[in-house]
């Protein structure tokens, strides 16, 4: 792994060649992106943006989560949006959160300033970003509820504010302008003088320690839960649990998590992802669909079956 200052057009982040991705997904998983660049701030991004050829393609990180990256890695661009963390109130009650901020830190940040509404954030293991890209939810609240306008860069490195209304949003799915990405939400929330937001928190993380696999490599929820049921109960009850390709394993706690017991391929993870949806559609009749987003070059994953 090489890495370099980016000089071209005076950009002041940082560019690494044959960066490991699984530094940066928390399965600990990926072979290595092509390019991986930080910029030092939103400006910095925009100038990188409008340098890069109109084909490159480019792949946007968070704290990869709710993300695997297959064992040959990805042929393109990655940008860490981990530098772009302002986040500050804009009016009475909303709040102005640019994508690189923690979804619990957003949570955090409002319930200490009384305002309520995002407290749910604080059982998303993800980004604002990630969140706005797929209208991430926990514990009955979902991202778009809040959301008033967003700023959007395009591939030329050009910066847009667009309400929302201009997307169509659904149970994790968000429709918009194509080759745009999300760099900051204008969220609108709700007082809380009483100080009950920072009570629901606290109560949501130990639900959240009681139920979910905490303190292993999982990415969160690997299915959407289809209408009317759950993941977890379908995978539960197809006897999954524990189920197992090399070293991915459904976990034992949470049927909807894949845990990383240790030196996990993408290949075994993905593998694992095929043979649970089959199973469960055959079982139940019922095709879940794949929450996590997967990118890269791989073998086939129906290989391992």
């Amino acid at each position: 792994m090489t890495a370099q200052a980016l000089n071209m057009n005076q950009h002041r982040g940082e560019l690494r060649i044959d960066e490991p991705m699984s530094r940066h997904t928390v399965w600990g998983i990926g072979g290595p992106a092509k390019r991986f660049y930080r910029p030092e701030g939103i400006q910095d991004l925009t100038e990188f943006m409008s340098s890069l050829p109109p084909d490159e393609p480019i792949f946007w990180l968070g704290l990869g989560s709710n993300l695997l990256v297959r064992d040959r890695g990805i042929d393109g661009t990655v940008i860490a949006t981990d530098t772009l963390d302002a986040i500050h109130v804009t009016g009475d009650t909303r709040v102005r959160v640019a994508t690189g901020v923690a979804c619990p830190k957003v949570a955090k940040f409002c319930a200490a300033r009384q305002l309520s509404g995002s407290e749910f954030f604080a059982g998303i293991p993800g980004t604002l970003g990630g969140a706005l890209a797929m209208n991430a939810g926990a514990f009955g609240g979902e991202t778009w509820d809040l959301v008033e306008s967003v700023q959007t860069i395009a591939r030329d490195g050009s910066l847009r504010e667009r309400m929302a209304k201009e997307f169509t949003i659904g149970y994790r799915s968000v429709e918009g302008p194509g080759d745009e990405w999300f760099t900051a939400a204008e969220l609108q929330l709700e007082r809380d003088d009483d100080g009950t937001a920072a009570v629901r928190i606290k109560e949501l993380l130990r639900r959240r320690a009681e139920t979910q696999p905490m303190g292993t490599r999982n990415c969160g929820s690997v299915f959407r839960n289809p209408p009317g049921d759950y993941a977890a109960r379908l995978i539960e009850a197809s006897g999954l649990k524990g189920e197992r390709v090399g070293n991915a394993v459904v976990s034992e706690k949470h049927a909807n998590f894949i845990i990383n017991t240790g030196g996990a391929t993408a290949t075994e993870v993905e593998s694992l992802i095929v043979r649970v949806a089959r199973r469960v559609a055959v079982d139940s009749g019922v095709r879940l669909v794949c929450e996590v987003r997967i990118v890269g070059r791989s073998a086939d994953p129906g290989s391992q079956q």
